[in-house]
């Protein structure tokens, strides 16, 4: 039986939106740059990692999946099929954090906060609380005001 071994993303500047990946999940880092792997991008004419056109983020602890995100050239012409939800005990804190690494607010649900990933990777994720909270309909709406703060 099959398992996942890597989760691939399409991006058109695999090292920014690799850095932002790796500051917006927990316990995940770009992974070294060997001798080994640089000679393979120099083979590819390729002389600084922040051209490499396929970055990977692995986990500190060992644990799968990894996370590739490789170079395409064409833009984004269609939604996205797939999205990351984020799991958190404070979602409005997590927006905010993920919107000072460069993610912005486009849509807030009931039990969620859309964010768009920056370096037009065409991506989105969701931010959730692990317990939804009703949400009100009054003004006072935590998330309301973080949105308005963030957009």
């Amino acid at each position: 039986m099959a398992s996942i071994k890597d989760i691939v993303f399409d991006s058109p500047h695999p090292a920014s939106t690799a850095r932002f990946w790796a500051q917006a999940l927990d316990g995940y880092e770009i992974a070294p740059y060997d001798e080994e792997e640089l000679a393979r991008l120099r083979s590819m004419g390729v002389d600084d990692p922040e051209d490499d056109p396929t970055v990977l983020l692995v986990h500190t602890a060992g644990r799968l999946p990894r996370i590739f995100f490789q170079l395409v050239p064409e833009s984004k012409r269609v939604k996205n099929r797939v999205h990351l939800d984020l799991g958190t005990t404070d979602a409005v804190a997590e927006v905010k954090r993920l919107c000072a690494l460069g993610a912005t607010v486009q849509a807030e649900r009931e039990d969620w906060i859309t964010c768009g990933i920056p370096t037009a990777t065409s991506s989105a994720s969701r931010v959730r609380e692990a317990e939804p909270r009703p949400r009100p309909e009054d003004a006072t709406d935590p998330r309301r005001d973080c949105a308005a703060e963030l957009t």
